[in-house]
């Protein structure tokens, strides 16, 4: 005979109510428990928002560096650069040339595969742009792609270089950098100092509406 059939209807009733009461508790119980992972959650949530409202906040409240106060180590400084117009190729002094005698028609600035016009190139430096050349044997597949991927949209020629003595050279009108690889941080400082930069010898003069060089593909 089992525990239940000793006992009155009465008492039977009563352990009936008090299972249930019981179990109500332990449902509450649950509940609550999930209620407060839910609310943790949320508030750790919030707290990772926060921090990223403040960190753009404090990043933008940080004083913008004006590109001449950018020092850039190794950078080679060429004066007294006469661009006049002319016929023909040039032979110039640097390689790649970072101005001079140069021809009437500017390159269109942008990303080329192939190796471009020097002479029209160098009309662009006087513009404003910069040229950013590497050694086609040293600058390949994912360094390339990453070479292409950070450069801006205007004011920037992108070209093969035979013959460069390091894998990437930056150069302006009068100035120009040796870099280590396409991760050199260098590389950006020069564009952020020179592209487009007041000091070129023809500030504000366009880019484009010229004539493209061969492998344009940008």
């Amino acid at each position: 005979m089992s525990n239940d059939e000793n006992l009155t209807i009465k008492q039977q009733r009563e352990k009936r109510r008090a299972e249930k009461v019981a179990a109500l508790r332990a449902k509450q119980e649950r509940e609550k428990r999930r209620n407060l992972i839910a609310i943790g959650s949320a508030v750790v949530g919030a707290l990772a928002v926060i921090a990223i409202i403040v960190s753009i906040v404090v990043t933008s409240a940080q004083p913008r560096v004006e590109p001449e106060d950018i020092d850039i180590a190794g950078l080679e400084t060429f004066d007294e650069i006469e661009g006049v117009h002319v016929e023909g190729a040039v032979d110039y002094d640097q390689t790649p040339p970072v101005g001079g005698p140069h021809n009437a028609a500017w390159l269109n600035c942008g990303i080329y595969e192939q190796e471009v016009p020097a002479e029209n190139a160098v009309h662009s430096l006087e513009h404003g742009a910069v040229w950013v050349t590497y050694d086609p044997e040293e600058v390949t597949g994912g360094d390339l792609d990453a070479l292409r991927d950070a450069m801006p949209n205007t004011y920037v020629i992108l070209s093969p270089f035979e013959g460069l003595e390091t894998p990437v050279v930056a150069s302006a009108w009068g100035y120009q950098v040796q870099l280590d690889g396409v991760d050199d941080e260098r590389l950006a400082d020069f564009i952020v100092k020179y592209r487009a930069s007041p000091d070129a010898p023809e500030p504000g003069a366009l880019c484009t509406q010229a004539v493209d060089g061969p492998g344009k593909i940008a």
